[in-house]
């Protein structure tokens, strides 16, 4: 199954996410189809970006957000 996911990067203790679309075999960093999104909960404002049309693409074709991903996208 695809599943839209969190992969963590960034150094320890410095936390940085990309939201990627990749097989749910995988592991959380292993590799990825597509990079659709980047959130940096460390910084002041907690920066998410997010490209929509990607995020509605993949769902549109039956790819599983996660519930964190979900939770940031404000997505019930």
């Amino acid at each position: 199954m695809t599943m839209i996911r969190m992969t963590r990067m960034g150094r320890k203790k410095k936390p940085f996410y990309r939201i990627v679309v990749t097989d749910s075999r995988k592991r959380r960093d292993g590799g990825w189809i597509e990079a659709i999104g980047h959130y940096n909960p460390v910084s002041v404002n907690k920066d998410l970006t997010l490209d929509m049309e990607r995020l509605n693409y993949w769902v549109s074709v039956g790819a599983q957000m996660s519930p964190t991903v979900k939770r940031l996208a404000g997505l019930k």
